[in-house]
């Protein structure tokens, strides 16, 4: 099991409903197959800040990394990614992600707690 959170560019949601709806129609378009692409030059800075401070499951000899699927950008396309992390390291790893995105003008939803997550919690 995971714990799961979304990222995307955009205008920050008004409230937790409206995050709900952009996460599935953002999900739907380009994550469910509907518009395909790779990830956004963003979407793929933000990926790359998350895999300087702990390795790619896939590269990961040490058993290190916190992410539970890989490679970390498979869940990425256009302007969202959806990744998960395992649950003994979520505290931390959710924290580290809500802040970078935070501080990349990124929204982070917490899929678990279907809000969208500041980098303060």
């Amino acid at each position: 099991m995971s714990y799961d959170l979304a990222v995307w560019e955009g205008d920050r949601p008004a409230d937790n409903k409206s995050a709900r709806r952009t996460f599935r129609d953002l999900y739907e378009r380009y994550l469910d197959g509907e518009i395909e692409g790779p990830p956004s030059e963003r979407i793929t800075t933000y990926v790359a800040a998350l895999l300087e401070r702990w390795p790619d499951i896939t590269e990961d000899e040490e058993e290190a990394s916190p992410w539970s699927v890989g490679p970390l950008n498979e869940g990425a396309a256009g302007p969202v990614i959806y990744f998960g992390m395992a649950w003994s390291r979520a505290d931390e790893a959710s924290s580290y992600a809500a802040a970078v995105a935070d501080s990349m003008g990124l929204i982070c939803f917490d899929a678990q707690e279907d809000r969208i997550r500041n980098c303060a919690h």
